[in-house]
């Protein structure tokens, strides 16, 4: 495609502009920090970014910690990968399976507390000169928050005084509007279209 000269150089020079825009911008932040990090949302793919998050911090050769607060009874694809790198991740599954599947609210109850109580083991490992982990994952800790068999003030506190270069991530659909508030980044997925209505079942290598 033919543009013609005077044209291209009215875009590289709109181009420049917004790179001078954008390089001022980038020179204002200097600060570095843990971030607490929020996916939630109807749509799919809370855990499959978040996963996707452990997978670069292991490239950066930092080391992960995943709590599976619900999900332990399915056996993930992501799963199979991370303890492939058991020097970077530690994995602590820990779930009874969605509501509908254990149909026990204590058993429910009993495992948000073990879940939780790792989570806090793994947090408090993340202090000092010499930090256990880089990242961590509360892999559908807003479900159980949701739902209630587990209490949110403690959550909060606990993730209030994290350690300050500790990064943590929690997913699940329907997160409480004050861990929204204290979040640092914060991702609705939305639900456009979906096959399960379509009658199409969860399958391997997409929905685990």
């Amino acid at each position: 495609m033919d543009i013609p000269a005077e044209q291209l150089e009215r875009a590289n020079e709109k181009a420049r502009r917004r790179k001078q825009v954008r390089d001022r911008i980038l020179e204002t932040k200097t600060r570095e920090k843990g971030l607490l990090i929020v996916h939630t949302g109807k749509g799919k793919g809370k855990s499959t970014a978040a996963f996707g998050m452990a997978l670069r911090a292991i490239g950066h050769g930092q080391r992960v910690g995943i709590v599976q607060f619900v999900k332990g009874k399915w056996e993930t694809g992501e799963r199979g990968v991370l303890e492939r790198f058991a020097d970077q991740v530690t994995i602590q599954v820990l779930g009874e399976g969605f509501t509908w599947e254990s149909q026990d609210k204590q058993a429910d109850i009993r495992a948000a507390q073990r879940a939780w109580q790792a989570s806090c083991e793994m947090i408090e490992a993340s202090r000092g000169p010499e930090p256990s982990y880089d990242l961590l994952i509360l892999d559908e800790l807003n479900i159980v928050l949701r739902d209630g068999t587990l209490a949110l003030q403690p959550v909060l506190d606990t993730l209030a005084a994290k350690p300050g270069a500790l990064h943590v991530v929690v997913t699940g659909r329907n997160a409480k509007p004050e861990l929204i508030e204290l979040a640092d980044l914060v991702t609705e997925m939305t639900l456009v279209k979906h096959p399960f209505r379509a009658g199409v079942k969860a399958q391997a290598g997409i929905e685990f």
